[in-house]
């Protein structure tokens, strides 16, 4: 069976922006004005949720809400004011190395006293934290790999036959059970999580949005390819051992035997994308477009620096021994539909 493929509902509003766009797509308001998207914090909950509904158009879109919206002219000049500020806050806070070379060397590099998300879930985790984790991840990962899909169009040569060869494993290799995005489904029911796609965009933190929107800019924006590019090798790189952290965390909460799989499943098949990402992707597009170097750089970094405010939100509520979540997380019978 598939993970529900209906198109979910919109979420509550979370402010001025965010509460403009709902009320533009159910054609039943005007959309924010611009100088409402320049006061808002670029990194808040509302600018946030206002640039995933905008995005999320281009996936599954929203009940009730027209297919049309998808290429409305007026939507697109907001979503492109609140990429700008978004765009520029990036390129303006994360990190950025001198070289593509320098930024995959520090990636490689494991450290030994590791004390993120994923050593925090692997020895001392309960259910709850592994359940928020979950919902909060499953923004992405019920549609995994598809953001990083966009970048085919704009490659060729050997980039191009790499990245797809990865994507074809991303998407179960030709068999519906072992695409990604079902396996992690799967391992939602053994954590007691309901799988309707976008089910818990109400729940998730502005920092897990944040996270899900810097692969939809990149993906959607052509002139970013190269920033795509890097957003995957991260993504690929730093994959591998922290499957198999969070598989042993799964492992010893007794979270499930899919939970376990969905990343047993990650450990292999990731340790293998890297080399491919690294040396064919990222190799095959450099050779082909050696000015967009600096780009892979940005990706690399932006995505690091999404990823660490997305940690440190966790991992501060969580050693408080509060919920990490926007909205609170109801215990419920997971199902499919």
């Amino acid at each position: 069976m598939e993970h529900h493929r209906e198109e979910p509902g919109l979420p509550p509003s979370r402010g001025p922006l965010s509460r403009g766009v709902e009320a533009y797509l159910r054609g039943a308001g005007r959309l924010p004005r611009l100088e409402d998207v320049a006061r808002a914090e670029v990194y808040g909950e509302d600018l946030q949720l206002a640039l995933y509904l905008c995005y999320e158009l281009h996936y599954r879109g929203f009940a009730g809400v027209s297919p049309d919206r998808e290429w409305d002219p007026d939507l697109l000049r907001i979503r492109a004011a609140l990429e700008h500020r978004f765009l520029s806050a990036l390129r303006a806070d994360a990190r950025v190395h001198d070289s593509v070379d320098e930024a995959l060397a520090d990636l490689l590099v494991e450290p030994v006293d590791g004390a993120g998300v994923t050593h925090f879930l692997r020895d001392e985790g309960e259910l709850w934290h592994l359940r928020e984790y979950a919902a909060q991840r499953s923004l992405y990962h019920l549609k995994e790999a598809d953001p990083h899909a966009w970048v085919l169009p704009r490659l060729w040569g050997r980039a191009k036959a790499a990245m797809a060869a990865v994507e074809f494993d991303e998407w179960g290799g030709g068999r519906a059970d072992r695409v990604h995005a079902r396996l992690f489904a799967d391992l939602m029911t053994d954590l007691d999580l309901d799988t309707t796609y976008g089910r818990y965009l109400d729940a998730a933190s502005a920092e897990a949005l944040v996270t899900v929107n810097l692969m939809s800019l990149l993906g959607l924006h052509r002139a970013l390819r190269g920033a795509l590019v890097g957003h995957f090798a991260t993504v690929e790189i730093t994959s591998s051992p922290g499957s198999r952290r969070l598989a042993e965390a799964m492992r010893r909460t007794g979270a499930g035997p899919a939970a376990e799989h969905f990343y047993d499943e990650h450990v292999e098949a990731d340790a293998v994308h890297e080399q491919v990402v690294r040396h064919d992707v990222i190799g095959g597009l450099l050779a082909e477009e050696p000015h967009l170097a600096p780009d892979v750089s940005f990706g690399i970094d932006a995505t690091e620096f999404v990823e660490d405010r997305f940690a440190a939100r966790l991992l501060a509520d969580w050693r408080a021994s509060r919920s990490s979540l926007h909205a609170p997380l109801a215990r419920e019978s997971a199902h499919i539909s």
